[in-house]
């Protein structure tokens, strides 16, 4: 009866570790810290970014995300050239909760399979003089031809600050400027 259960025990771990091929983890970690580091060289002025900071983040992110970027940024122009004197639809970081964006980021463990894997990731805001704020949000990462982001889930529930998801964001600027 122990040996039973022993093995009953064991197979679903040996199953878990066979769904996610050694160093996976490590792999996921990388693309998640290479996309904070490019995000946090995008442009200052926030919202969507413009042609030549896509092209910078096209390789780190799916064919998906990269599509939804592109048309949100087609929105965007449609809408400021029927409405001349209106700020852009998307102020702020696009790439995280917080408006002002991260000064700082710190990605937690990443957990997935060999094809869908979600990252957590502490970011903090700091200005000068000021106490630094800290939340989690979390990535959504696909294989596809190496991890990709995929998506980004505001998690930290700020009374001002993006709230759903990026990919939720990108789909209503495309359907408030058709």
């Amino acid at each position: 009866m122990t040996r039973a259960l022993a093995l009953a025990c064991l197979l679903p771990a040996a199953l878990w570790m066979v769904a996610v091929p050694a160093h996976a983890d490590d792999a996921m970690t990388v693309a998640a810290n290479a996309f904070y580091a490019a995000t946090a060289k995008a442009s200052t002025s926030g919202g969507i970014p413009d042609a030549a900071t896509r092209a910078r983040l096209q390789p780190l992110l799916s064919p998906g995300l990269n599509r939804m970027l592109a048309d949100a940024a087609a929105a965007e122009a449609r809408f400021n050239a029927k409405n001349k004197n209106s700020p852009p639809l998307i102020e702020g970081d696009i790439f995280s909760s917080l408006f002002e964006g991260p000064t700082a980021v710190k990605v937690g463990v990443c957990r997935g399979d060999d094809k869908i894997a979600h990252c957590g990731a502490t970011l903090t805001h700091q200005d000068r003089g000021q106490k630094p704020v800290s939340w989690v949000d979390t990535l959504r990462l696909v294989n596809e031809d190496g991890w990709k982001i995929d998506d980004v889930a505001y998690d930290a529930n700020f009374a001002f600050g993006n709230t759903g998801t990026l990919s939720d964001m990108l789909k209503m600027t495309v359907h408030e400027a058709p």
